[in-house]
């Protein structure tokens, strides 16, 4: 069997049956007796067992696991248990959303931000000092490292207008074509200027489910067609959001004098996304619709998806900071 590498070292540690099972699995390279199945009935579809067996899953599809086969990405007892995760996380994403179809009410909603609105960015534009900026940047590295991948995976379920339209904002995303402005290496030049470690997912170990789910959202729209219109509507869901909240990153980093490289990141996506929240909105869903309109509550769920992850995520950090404590799962050193 071939072998696939990454930049990270080693495996991520077990968090639970379920994930120490996938990565018993995985190593051991022997017949799938038991994979868990008996585990997922009681576990927690949002927690940290659940988050990491089903990220374990999905990385299979993207740069691979250290030490891992290649071969185990279409194992058919693996994608069994792949498949009753999701079901799980689905699931527990319906559970808390209201649903409808008003697409257009759902994105003007995401345009307007309350006066006395508290997020991370504005908690750290305010009043966060550099290490909760680098707890940040450990959080979002799972997140960013591969950022725009998953999306790519709904390219070939687009036609016409909405696929080129598309296709333009992940152009951008990939850096133009040039390799030292991607974004995912933008948020690796971050890291090493912010003196954290910048290989592929070496963080992940630190990162908790809150957003390992953020992260795992993306893959299960982007690897399913019948979720096509759930990864449209994140993604125009994370355009819209993602300019405000990176203009009040670099205040924070301004304010805290934080190397350049790390203010780089956050002022190339001010613009861009300001761009491609239009693209988004107009070409790609206004299109999408207009060919497939049976598809508007499944892009009113990816955007409410969206919000309910990132809030949730949002609330674990802000809740462990003002209790004075680290948002991490594993504290940095």
């Amino acid at each position: 069997m071939t072998t696939t590498t990454t930049a990270a070292a080693t495996l991520p540690s077990a968090r639970g049956p379920l994930s120490e099972s996938v990565l018993g699995t995985l190593l051991r390279e022997q017949p799938r007796a038991d994979l868990g199945f008996d585990a997922l009935v009681a576990a927690d579809p949002l927690g940290d067992d659940v988050q990491l067996a089903l990220h374990l899953c999905y990385e299979l599809h993207y740069q691979g696991l250290p030490g891992v086969s290649a071969d185990w990405e279409w194992d058919p007892e693996l994608l069994r248990l792949r498949g009753a995760l999701e079901a799980r996380f689905l699931a527990a994403l319906r559970e808390n959303v209201p649903g409808g179809e008003d697409v257009a009410a759902e994105l003007d909603a995401l345009l307007v931000e309350p006066v006395d609105a508290e997020g991370v960015s504005h908690f750290l534009r305010d009043h966060g000092d550099w290490t909760q900026v680098k707890e940040y940047f450990v959080h979002r590295s799972v997140y960013h490292h591969k950022e725009a991948d998953p999306h790519a995976w709904v390219i070939p379920r687009l036609r016409g207008r909405a696929k080129a339209a598309l296709v333009a904002v992940e152009f951008d995303e990939f850096g133009g074509g040039r390799a030292e402005l991607m974004h995912a290496r933008l948020y690796t030049d971050l890291l090493r200027a912010a003196g954290l470690p910048d290989g592929y997912l070496e963080l992940i170990d630190h990162a908790p489910a809150a957003m390992l789910a953020v992260v795992n959202m993306m893959s299960l729209f982007g690897l399913h067609r019948s979720l096509r219109g759930a990864l449209c509507g994140h993604f125009a869901a994370a355009e819209i959001t993602t300019g405000p909240s990176a203009h009040r990153m670099d205040q924070a980093l301004r304010r805290l004098g934080a190397p350049e490289a790390c203010r780089f990141f956050y002022t190339e996506h001010i613009e861009a996304d300001a761009v491609h929240e239009q693209v988004m909105r107009h070409d790609v869903l206004g299109d999408l619709l207009a060919q497939e309109p049976e598809l508007a509550a499944d892009v009113v769920f990816g955007i409410q998806a969206t919000e309910f992850l990132e809030g949730r995520f949002g609330a674990h950090v802000l809740e462990s900071w003002r209790a004075g404590k680290s948002s991490l799962l594993v504290p940095l050193a």
